[in-house]
């Protein structure tokens, strides 16, 4: 059974003024019919062009965006039925980690409640056995406990994204959506990110959905390759099999492009 399934997934939004280049209420399908399972223990890479879907597939998979139709299914769960305790305890085994280092950490927070945020919400434990997870969650990705003290305007971008991986980490997940983690860092600064998050799922045993626009990028670390184009999943296939013999014309132009990261990271 996979640990992540997900069947004919379809999401519509409302446009607003300017947005895709369309008139105000038109009708924009960000993802149409897609089905997608992810085994536990690997990385699916999901790629494609900016407005693709992949953000909103991805989203869907954790239920933090409800589709028009289809199914998510997390270990055997109906994660769309789920509701109360049920929803909660299934959210506990999935996280993600946002795309913006800046945006998604609250400036107005120290890292240590920014940490402890997930336990602080599902509950358990008590204020000092969070404070030693946070600081162990730190020393996971790299940082300091003495960061628990300090705000996230201190931290340059790439410590700021250590600090949301942390975050992501502290309910102990099984399944993580990394949503263009390095996009917005410079290449060296990515390229250890994405060192760090293949560290991370030996030693946490995680399971990554890893969207991003490069295709060289998710090559480095993913397991497979689900290739998006305009809402629809138009190709999938081991990394392999993506790298040495794309299908679809939209694949090979992404594999064509930005291999920098893949290149310091290797």
């Amino acid at each position: 059974m996979p640990l992540m399934q997900a069947e004919h997934l379809t999401k519509t939004f409302a446009s607003n003024e300017n947005i895709f280049g369309t008139a105000p209420g038109t009708r924009i399908r960000a993802v149409k019919d897609v089905s997608l399972t992810i085994e536990a223990g690997e990385t699916v890479g999901l790629v494609g062009e900016s407005g693709s879907g992949k953000s909103t597939l991805g989203r869907m998979l954790l239920r933090l965006i409800e589709p028009d139709s289809g199914s998510v299914r997390f270990d055997g769960h109906d994660v769309l039925a789920a509701r109360g305790s049920e929803l909660r305890r299934l959210r506990r085994d999935m996280q993600i980690i946002f795309q913006d280092p800046y945006g998604s950490l609250d400036s107005r927070m120290k890292v240590e409640q920014i940490v402890c945020e997930p336990i602080a919400i599902h509950g358990g434990e008590s204020s000092g056995s969070r404070r030693t997870r946070a600081a162990e969650m730190l020393q996971a990705v790299g940082l300091d406990e003495s960061a628990l003290r300090r705000y996230p305007h201190e931290f340059s971008g790439g410590q700021r994204q250590r600090i949301g991986i942390a975050r992501a980490l502290m309910l102990r997940p099984r399944f993580m959506v990394a949503d263009e983690p390095v996009s917005a860092l410079d290449v060296s600064v990515g390229a250890q990110i994405v060192n760090l998050l293949r560290q991370l799922q030996k030693e946490f045993q995680l399971t990554y959905l890893f969207i991003s626009h490069s295709l060289p990028v998710v090559r480095y670390l993913a397991t497979r390759i689900a290739v998006m184009k305009q809402g629809e999943l138009v190709e999938l296939g081991t990394t392999d099999q993506i790298v040495s013999s794309p299908h679809h014309d939209y694949t090979r132009t992404l594999l064509a492009a930005t291999p920098e990261l893949v290149t310091a990271a290797s």
